[in-house]
């Protein structure tokens, strides 16, 4: 009995070296002294980066806040659409703060907090390119981001476009819209409505194509992390910090999105 013992003592000490413990992710945070916020720099006004290379945007804001909150300095992570989720799975960050749709198979893997924003998926056209509803896109080349929720819906709704590959929607797919390069693209609405109004020469459709709860992702294992971050989101919203915030960026005459602060 003794050895049984002590030969499940040594497996449950080596189980815990082999797997990271997400039991007080905010005691782990503090104890590091910093938070790793996974951020996406890949478009205004979400994120990006600022003449002097800072991420700067809506998504750096609110993780700033959040950093305060905690207690402890921000440390930026830039992610694209595809590594949000493993990098948050690996460890490799805290939290995502990067404009991530929460969506039932995502949840399967991440668990999220109430919506911090909402946003739909748009399309985005050249003037000139003679495409004046979805199903124009069909022949056209049609830039998306690898991983995103734009690309699969573009999949189902319009087969025969012809999808061109970024890993980050700015600069690569912007560059490629002004360049004229492709003819269209599918993004976030809060992404392409503020594009259109930098950019004359191109034009967003009319109607959205979703209507995407946007949460903070972190990696599952820590209910009691999940549950403060939804009492942050709750705060951030009736304080009136997510207005403010909100009409920073898309403008003071702008509306931002209803969201529902209890949690």
């Amino acid at each position: 009995m003794k050895r049984i013992l002590t030969t499940l003592a040594a497996l449950a000490i080596a189980a815990g070296s082999a797997f990271p413990s997400f039991a007080g992710m905010i005691d782990d945070i503090r104890s590091r002294g910093t938070v790793r916020i996974g951020v996406s720099l890949g478009g205004e006004p979400i994120g990006f980066r600022d003449a002097q290379n800072n991420p700067v945007g809506y998504d750096v804001d609110v993780a700033t806040q959040l950093a305060q909150k905690l207690g402890v300095p921000v440390e930026f992570v830039d992610v694209s659409g595809d590594a949000r989720i493993s990098m948050l799975v690996s460890g490799q960050i805290d939290v995502a703060v990067a404009n991530t749709s929460a969506t039932l198979e995502r949840a399967k893997t991440v668990n999220f907090t109430i919506p911090y924003n909402r946003a739909g998926l748009r399309v985005i056209v050249q003037k000139d390119a003679g495409i004046k509803e979805l199903k124009d896109l069909a022949g056209k080349k049609v830039v998306v981001g690898r991983g995103t929720t734009g690309e699969n819906f573009l999949k189902t709704a319009v087969p025969d476009a012809q999808l061109v590959y970024v890993d980050q929607f700015a600069p690569d797919g912007v560059l490629q819209l002004q360049q004229k390069r492709v003819d269209a693209a599918i993004e976030d609405s809060s992404l392409l409505d503020y594009l259109a109004t930098k950019t004359p020469s191109l034009v967003t459709l009319p109607g959205l194509y979703s209507n995407d709860p946007i949460g903070i992702a972190v990696a599952k294992g820590d209910p009691e992390f999940v549950r403060w971050l939804d009492m942050f989101v709750s705060d951030y919203i009736q304080s009136g910090a997510y207005a403010a915030n909100y009409k920073k960026w898309w403008g003071a005459e702008s509306n931002p999105p209803a969201l529902n602060p209890q949690w």
